[in-house]
């Protein structure tokens, strides 16, 4: 059974790794929209997938790109540099070059006999109609306008949303069998009762189509003067506003007051437009930047720190201007809004006619009967995951009307929403189980992954070209012109396609077996790990560079060698998988009598050091390890021993523990035989083994080099006539004995080598493959991490300090030497390259050679 702390290790990764996270984009829009991949999909030039993509969740892309308020644009990376990419201009870019008709999806599920009223025809209820008709339902819209889209409709100006578009989009509902009632005012040509009566559910979905106005002040109901939703209605559905004057204040300072402004500015007659806010200026604002800047160059004249004292009237009672106070301050210290004036400090505007745009409430009077209940707001009490009105359970809350929207999107979500809802109700489902807000609505994603900006091109965002403001206010013709193809594109190639997966990127063995850590150890805690493939544990190069890309810091390596072990325990202490066993029979013989020995320091010497080439340099080259010794002894006054024989760490790298101890207590006894204090290591994974294990001090050799004993003697600058130019691969188990990079690189640059630093070195360094020992399980794996750390390479000639690195890079196409052949060897140069790896019974007979070599020794 595997330990606590290596299942709340799993725990602790399923739990917080964000590899399967969404980027703020897709999690910031209540629908989910895959931005990510309808961006990069228009930046290659592919907008027909990018609309495809887009219409998995909206059947409105021409006028969600038009007035979205793009939450996902709030959340754009990119934003760390207040430069977010331009999303709604690029999705309507996809919809207006590439959404046709004939590719919309039709389908529905088998009609199932049962009903579904909508009351309300804006963004909401539209799509609570099309999910539920969709799912084989019968479903008739409500609406007392007589055109489409309810506030979308008659609340956003037609310069910024054609209503060709709206139609349009609707259109999709109509073909797939959706009823419409328009004009039809609920309350008052059909009761509310009748239509519970008659249909299976009920969806709510009035928008906020009552206005406020200041009723505080004197003169309130003066002629000229509106609400917001009264004036954009009457501008929306003919373009004119009859008893408007030619001087307009609109009240407010958010984008329905911006909205105000701007038509009033194509209102025939319209002179003047004055914009009074309490905000201090325009960043404190509410209103969108863009619809501020708008506002100025179409020649709205601003007031800020400002709010109306009096509204002044003529004989007839018409607005004929308004005094106005100067306000200090919005909100009080526990931020609720309390605004303080000076009412000394006054300024008179001619106006004759005031618009407020200082909120809206629920349209509640098609509930004649007040059957549903209200919150203090207007809103109907409903459960905020299921949108269930608390007052009847076959009545169903979306939109405005539920509290759970601002802007349409949000609308839409709420509305899809409530289709679930409303389908398991009707379907006798559990309306809560396995539904989350996380998944059907906005959410703060988990993913935060630390970016350098000092390495990210920085590219201004596209701003879309418009008509110009001299001649836009003229009509109502729609301002932002759009992308071309060459906009659009380099818009889109900004996207930094925002994902965690840095581990997967880099490691081959993740993405062999897994999309993510997340995903695989959520698999091994369902499964047991016992269940699971024992490949995927014993593919792992245990190279940690996982750990070192994540972003948390998650340990996977650990998690894997206790895996190993547990097969291992489960499997009468060797490992399950057949290509462990050659591993096996080397290590054995590599551990026996035949192979290893062990010297003492001669001539009276006492034995203070003792040399451990382990096993890949023996093998490599007989003729290094007795050189080394013999450096070692000239330069420590002969107190030196040797010890051949394996440490055994492939055997505990696998898992088989017990073997592992018994095969180090041999080692171990031999080092103890020769009484030696200090070991010296050639070999990394020696390093660390005897680091943790032995009773010793340890010192690997270039260490020892460089700090006290310094070059065999006549070395120091041989190199300096090479006509070859060295990269240095480093060795992943010591990667994070930073001493070790630090004297292999003093030590070539001693030589006389000219070296050039390749990618991914020292605590970075990339595995050659041999790691893990998984060449003996998935050569194929091994062949593919060395492949790509091939690629890393810059020059053609490589050094590496370990036997086994040595070996990999050459397969893998270098002319690739130890560094002990430079330590101890002539100059090098071009012409020596050769291939040095020894194989078949010639690795057994210079194993063997090197034995005898020591012995001399003795």
């Amino acid at each position: 059974m595997l330990r606590k702390e290596i299942i709340d290790n799993m725990k602790h990764i399923v739990d917080n790794c964000m590899g399967d996270s969404n980027p703020a984009c897709v999690a910031s829009c209540p629908m989910h929209t895959n931005v990510k991949e309808y961006v990069r999909l228009i930046g290659e030039g592919n907008g027909k997938e990018a609309i495809k993509v887009i219409r998995e969740k909206l059947f409105m892309p021409k006028t969600l790109g038009r007035v979205c308020a793009h939450p996902c644009e709030q959340n754009c990376k990119w934003n760390e540099g207040n430069n977010p990419i331009s999303i709604a201009g690029l999705k309507r870019y996809a919809a207006d070059h590439f959404d046709n008709p004939n590719d919309w999806d039709l389908t529905i599920k088998h009609e199932n006999g049962k009903k579904v009223a909508i009351i309300g025809a804006g963004p909401a209820g539209a799509q609570a109609a099309l999910d539920l008709r969709k799912e084989g339902f019968s479903v008739t819209v409500f609406d007392k306008l007589e055109v489409y889209g309810g506030m979308m409709r008659v609340g956003i100006p037609e310069y910024r949303l054609p209503r060709d578009i709206i139609d349009l989009e609707y259109s999709y509902l109509e073909k797939i069998g959706i009823n419409f009632k328009m004009g039809i005012e609920v309350g008052k040509d059909i009761s509310f009762e009748d239509i519970k009566e008659e249909f299976d559910a009920v969806v709510v979905a009035v928008g906020k189509h009552v206005g406020r106005i200041d009723r505080s002040l004197e003169n309130h109901d003066s002629k000229g003067i509106f609400s917001a939703a009264e004036y954009l209605k009457e501008i929306s559905l003919t373009r004119n506003v009859k008893s408007a004057g030619k001087k307009v204040a609109v009240i407010g300072g958010g984008d329905v007051a911006m909205d105000c402004a701007r038509s009033s500015l194509r209102i025939d007659g319209v002179e003047e437009v004055y914009a009074v806010c309490l905000e201090k200026d325009f960043d404190e604002m509410m209103a969108s930047m863009h619809e501020i800047e708008g506002s100025i160059k179409e020649g709205v004249k601003f007031n800020h720190a400002s709010a109306i004292k009096n509204i002044l009237v003529d004989e007839n009672k018409r607005v004929k201007g308004i005094e106005l106070k100067k306000c200090l301050s919005i909100f009080d210290e526990n931020g609720n809004f309390a605004p303080k004036f000076d009412e000394g400090e006054t300024k008179l505007i001619e106006v004759d006619t005031i618009v407020f745009a200082i909120g809206q409430g629920v349209d509640a009077s098609f509930d004649e009967k007040d059957s549903l209940e209200k919150r203090s707001n207007g809103t109907f009490e409903c459960d905020i995951l299921t949108l269930q009105s608390i007052s009847d359970e076959k009545v169903f809350i979306a939109g405005d009307a539920s509290g759970y929207s601002a802007i349409v999107v949000q609308a839409m979500a709420t509305g899809r929403r409530a289709a679930k809802s409303v389908a398991r109700f009707l379907n006798e489902e559990d309306l809560k189980i396995g539904r989350s807000m996380d998944e059907e609505d906005s959410y703060k994603t988990k993913l935060n992954v630390p970016l350098d900006w000092d390495t990210i091109e920085k590219v201004e965002r596209k701003k879309m070209k418009e008509i110009d403001p001299a001649e836009r206010i003229k009509s109502f013709d729609e301002v932002s012109l759009g992308f071309t193809k060459e906009e659009a594109e380099k818009e889109a190639s900004r996207c930094l396609q925002c994902e965690c997966k840095l581990c997967m990127k880099e490691c081959l063995m993740l993405r062999q077996f897994t999309d993510c850590p997340k995903t695989l150890f959520k698999e091994y805690l369902e499964k047991g790990y016992e269940n699971m493939d024992p490949m995927i544990a014993y593919s792992c190069n245990q190279c940690s560079q996982c750990t070192i890309k994540c972003p948390n810091d998650f340990e996977i390596k650990p998690i894997f060698d206790e895996i190993r072990k547990e097969y291992v325990r489960k499997n009468g202490g060797n490992s399950p998988l057949e290509g462990h066993k050659s591993l096996d029979e080397a290590i054995e013989l590599d551990c026996s009598e035949k192979t290893s020995t062990y010297v003492k320091a001669k001539n009276g010497k006492k034995t203070k050091y003792v040399l451990i080439p382990g096993c890949t340099v023996p093998v490599y080259s007989p003729e290094l390890v007795e050189k080394t010794l013999v450096h070692l002894k000239e330069s420590l006054d002969g107190e030196v021993g040797a010890v051949l024989q394996c440490c055994a760490i492939p055997t505990a790298m696998v898992g088989e523990e017990e073997k592992f101890k018994k095969r180090f207590e041999m080692v171990q006894k031999s080092i103890d035989e020769t009484g030696a204090d200090v070991i010296i290591t050639l070999c990394p994974s020696c390093y660390l083994t005897y680091k943790k294990y032995a009773k010793q001090e340890v010192i690997a050799y270039w260490d020892l080099i460089h700090k006290k004993i310094g070059l065999p003697k006549g070395q120091k600058g041989i190199g300096k006539t090479s006509d070859v130019v060295f990269n240095i691969h480093d060795s992943c188990p010591t990667r994070h004995v930073t001493s070790h990079h630090e004297s292999v690189r003093w030590i070539l640059k001693e030589l006389g080598y000219k070296v050039e630093e390749m990618k991914n070195i020292r605590e970075n360094t990339r595995c050659c493959g041999v790691g893990g020992m998984i060449g003996c399980v998935n050569p194929d794996l091994q062949e593919k991490v060395l492949n790509r750390r091939i690629k890393d390479a810059t020059q053609d000639h490589i050094i590496s300090y370990c036997g086994s690195c040595r070996g990999s890079m050459e397969i893998g196409g270098l002319d690739s030497l130890h560094i002990l052949d430079l330590i101890h060897g002539k100059t090098y140069m071009k012409k020596d390259s050769k291939k040095r790896s020894v194989v078949g019974d010639q690795a057994l007979k210079n194993r063997l050679e090197t034995k005898e070599r020591l012995n001399k020794y003795k």
